[in-house]
């Protein structure tokens, strides 16, 4: 993930961690998903109030950043793995969208970001 998605959240050092260089770039990952995760969960599933605006907006940022990252040919994930992670970031794009415009419910969104949670975790399901 590019530093963009660190700068717009919480600084790894506001939740007692000293340094971020004594974490991993998954870890850093982890905690972004988490953070935006948190966002969806703890707001209304319908996009008819400014946390669920919000929270949409958020994910569809970091499945953006997500998959201009995973589109880099530096980018060192198996071709497999980067083709599945484009599509979950298309499809949550595309859902973020129909929530917003009053066509659909967050759900969906939450469940992604938790499995990709998992898959970071390395409890499989991702």
């Amino acid at each position: 993930m590019g530093s963009t998605i660190l700068n717009a959240v919480t600084p790894l050092t506001d939740h007692g961690y000293r340094t971020s260089a004594i974490r991993s770039p998954r870890d850093a990952e982890y905690d972004i998903f988490s953070r935006v995760t948190r966002m969806l969960r703890q707001a209304p599933r319908k996009a008819d109030n400014t946390d669920t605006i919000q929270a949409v907006h958020k994910n569809s940022e970091l499945w953006t950043i997500l998959a201009t990252d995973l589109a880099d040919p530096g980018n060192g994930l198996p071709d497999q793995v980067k083709a599945g992670l484009i599509s979950l970031a298309g499809f949550a794009i595309r859902h973020g969208q129909a929530v917003m415009a009053g066509s659909a419910q967050t759900d969906p969104l939450i469940d992604i970001n938790m499995t990709v949670m998992r898959g970071l975790r390395g409890e499989g399901g991702a």
